[in-house]
């Protein structure tokens, strides 16, 4: 047990510093400024890095004059290094008890709408509850590349497809028919589905492109119908914003547009017909174990995200995609 253990700090205490390095260079992605941001210099930096090749016995890096470049090899090097980074910090934590004293950055991926608007209040009330984590809030609506953006959980709107990451469904959507008033002139507005193909359209394709399709709220009844948009977006506030300029009927989450219906500034169609309500899910990569900062986040998401206004908690059919993992395979 001691020999194994004097192994263990021997071989972490000559290959620690070089973990770091390439940890480092991939996240400045820069080679010039690499030592300041280690506390180093440029020479010990380039030295630890060809100790850590000749130990390998790879190229991890393309060198010119001004620029260090990762090689394939050395990419695949970037993800074990953060790794056994990150597992050693969950370590130290664990030892000196600092386990629900999150400490660090925590990068979150959230989509656009939802990470400029609803998702805020939570993101503070986390912040003001761990003065001594930071959250870097990075907005993209495409799923997460976890390992090569260092990102370490995401909010994701609509089905989680990839199999390899847990995910805990947080809520839904509900998404409903609006227009402008003007939309309908001087006659009456539409009163059933048959009539809504009649109107001009608005898209939002990352949802809906040429057909409409919506459920009977009352029986459970659907409805198709094809549309031919006069403008298709991937941004909801976009679509929001063509809708309030009478440019065509929508399909919108309901949250978006709560304000203005109440408002008078858009209106409902249909009401007792709405399109399929969107999952809600916190995903993030599978591990033995997770950080506290990252635990903690999910606590505070998980309470949170179900009484945001214009959401709903899970329903009964809430259950994880086919191999999907759960929160239970944390600590």
């Amino acid at each position: 047990m001691r020999d194994t253990y004097e192994r263990l700090l021997d071989g972490w205490h000559r290959s620690h510093r070089s973990l770091a390095n390439v940890h480092q260079n991939r996240r400045c992605r820069q080679s010039l400024g690499g030592g300041a941001q280690l506390g180093t210099t440029q020479p010990t930096v380039s030295r630890r890095l060809q100790a850590l090749e000749r130990s390998l016995g790879l190229q991890l890096l393309n060198r010119s004059t001004h620029r260090m470049q990762l090689t394939g090899d050395g990419e695949r090097c970037y993800g074990f290094a953060r790794q056994v980074l990150e597992s050693w910090s969950e370590m130290e934590a664990e030892l000196l008890g600092a386990r629900d004293d999150p400490r660090g950055t925590l990068r979150v991926q959230v989509p656009h709408a939802f990470g400029q608007d609803q998702l805020i209040a939570p993101l503070g009330r986390y912040l003001s509850r761990y003065p001594n984590v930071s959250v870097e809030w990075v907005l993209h609506d495409r799923s997460p590349n976890f390992t090569a953006e260092g990102i370490d959980c995401a909010i994701q709107v609509g089905v989680v497809e990839d199999p390899s990451v847990v995910a805990i469904r947080l809520g839904e959507v509900p998404r409903i028919v609006v227009t402008h008033p003007s939309l309908a002139g001087d006659g009456p507005l539409p009163s059933t589905t048959e009539q809504l193909q009649r109107l001009p359209w608005l898209a939002l394709r990352t949802y809906y492109t040429d057909e409409v399709v919506l459920t009977c709220q009352a029986d459970g009844r659907s409805h198709r119908f094809a549309i031919q948009p006069r403008m298709s977006t991937d941004s909801l506030y976009a679509l929001r914003s063509a809708a309030l300029a009478g440019l065509g009927a929508c399909v919108s989450s309901a949250w978006v547009v709560a304000q203005d219906i109440e408002e008078g500034r858009l209106i409902q169609l249909v009401p007792q017909w709405r399109a399929a309500p969107l999952p809600v899910y916190l995903i993030y990569p599978h591990a033995r174990s997770y950080p506290a900062k990252l635990r903690l986040f999910a606590e505070i998401i998980r309470t949170d995200m179900p009484n945001l206004v214009g959401m709903t908690s899970p329903g009964i059919d809430a259950l994880q995609p086919a191999g999907v993992g759960a929160w239970t395979a944390a600590p």
